[in-house]
């Protein structure tokens, strides 16, 4: 899918700048960040954004996310912008935890949107406002009369059916003088994944809400138009099963995303499963680990020696967070590094996320192979070229 580019640039990065060394459960797997938190956690995190007014790009990918971003650049770039990323699809949970990594919970963009509608607000608060973008005809007219007609925890305060424009088109000066006027605290927008997150980060800038998220089922589910799989349906990882028998024209979608769930597997999950295997193995490499940082005339160099895990996470992050506000150019030289863990690259993105909002950036050489294979392990060897 190819949407046009978006006129108006994105102003709203440097509001997440101060928050982002705060993610304490960031990993990178399978080509993306994600934290790794609980729907609870999730919760706690919208309406600490909405009650502080800080900005909460909220992203949860499934598996058509992270295949989608293997061959689209600006999409992935969407999830890398976003700053809270939660895991949504089971194949995602068991992956993880088959590579050993903590996740708890797969955290459904609908389990957080239905947890937040029934939990009242609390003492001297108000319901939060919610306004509902997208959606196919009528869709988000119905769910704004159903959310008023009486939830504990929600109020919609406004809804827009745009039609099937370019992000262009729907990205007028009327268009977000309408979302801002009702002065809504969460807007949910339903475009179809590429073109809303590419809607989002074209408008992020300019809106007004606290917290955006694309979740497209939410609004069908919230119009009554689709019901959601049972509890137990969904604890089973059998959810897909039951959005097929409700929208039959999904299984086309389900199948090309088993097929390529099967292909990650074998050229990214398996050998990182292996690598992770003989990374335990060498604890000598990790009481080794050292990073040297070097102000010469026109860089900062960063130079990665040993094994990098959870183990010394503390001593990796003080030293990126000590080079992350350089005026010069800060070169990662990643030459002698023998191991990196889903956890340290994760601290590592955070560098690379902060230095891009600052429209500085980081350079990555020299780049052996070896490094090259350690990166495709975690599927973000995309982080290595220029």
């Amino acid at each position: 899918m190819t949407v046009n580019p978006c006129p108006f640039p994105n102003t709203s990065r440097n509001a997440s700048i101060a928050h982002l060394w705060h993610r304490e459960n960031l990993h990178t797997f399978l080509g993306l960040p994600f934290d790794l938190v609980t729907v609870e956690e999730t919760c706690r995190k919208v309406i600490h954004a909405v009650a502080s007014r800080q900005r909460l790009f909220l992203t949860t990918p499934n598996v058509n996310f992270v295949l989608t971003s293997m061959r689209n650049a600006a999409f992935r770039d969407s999830v890398m912008d976003s700053d809270w990323v939660v895991v949504d699809g089971m194949p995602l949970v068991w992956l993880g935890r088959w590579l050993g990594l903590p996740v708890p919970e797969r955290v459904a963009g609908s389990s957080v949107f239905e947890k937040l509608q029934s939990t009242p607000p609390l003492a001297g608060q108000s319901k939060l406002r919610i306004y509902f973008f997208g959606g196919p005809p009528g869709a988000a007219g119905d769910a704004a009369k159903k959310m008023n007609a009486g939830t504990a925890g929600m109020v919609c305060v406004g809804y827009a059916s745009p039609g099937f424009g370019s992000v262009e088109s729907i990205s007028t000066a009327e268009v977000i003088d309408k979302i801002n006027v009702v002065q809504a605290d969460i807007l949910i927008v339903a475009l179809g994944a590429e073109k809303g997150q590419a809607w989002i980060q074209c408008n992020r800038g300019r809106l007004n809400v606290s917290v955006v998220s694309h979740l497209g089922a939410v609004l069908n589910f919230a119009a009554g138009g689709l019901r959601r799989a049972p509890p137990g349906w969904q604890r089973a990882g059998l959810e897909w099963v039951w959005r097929i028998k409700e929208e039959p024209n999904l299984w086309r979608r389900y199948a090309n995303d088993a097929m390529g769930l099967c292909r990650l597997i074998m050229t990214q999950v398996m050998p990182c499963k292996w690598r992770r295997v003989m990374e335990r193995a060498n604890k000598t490499s990790q009481a080794k680990a050292d990073i040297h940082v070097t102000h010469e005339p026109h860089r900062v160099l960063v130079h990665f020696h040993g094994a990098w895990a959870d183990q010394n996470l503390d001593f990796l992050k003080a030293r990126l967070q000590s080079v992350a506000d350089e005026a010069l150019p800060v070169c990662l030289d990643f030459s002698e590094i023998q191991a990196v863990d889903a956890k340290a690259l994760g601290a590592i993105f955070t560098l690379l996320k902060h230095r891009r909002n600052q429209g500085k950036g980081v350079l990555i050489a020299p780049v052996p192979q070896k490094v090259r294979r350690l990166f495709n392990n975690y599927g973000v060897d995309y982080l290595l070229n220029p």
